[in-house]
């Protein structure tokens, strides 16, 4: 099953090796067909604290890292 690859912005870098991203996404709402815009945060392994605030970055899948890692970024 391949891994699925996000893209968003990083809103915090205040834990060690560790970015929280924030992902937008857009869609139709089916029945008033208006274009709806929805976010959600995700927390991603940041292996040398690269990446920080206002950056845009691409995430992808990986094994958990710890309770709430679940993403690695990828590249900015």
């Amino acid at each position: 099953m391949p891994k699925r690859i996000l893209q968003g912005t990083v809103t915090s870098d205040a834990n060690a090796q560790t970015v929280t991203v924030l992902v937008e996404r857009r869609f139709k709402h089916p029945l008033l067909q208006k274009t709806v815009r929805k976010s959600k945060k995700y927390r991603a392994h940041d292996e040398n604290n690269t990446f920080k605030v206002g950056d845009t970055v691409r995430i992808i899948e990986c094994a958990p890292k710890s309770k709430t890692k679940r993403w690695e970024v990828l590249e900015a």
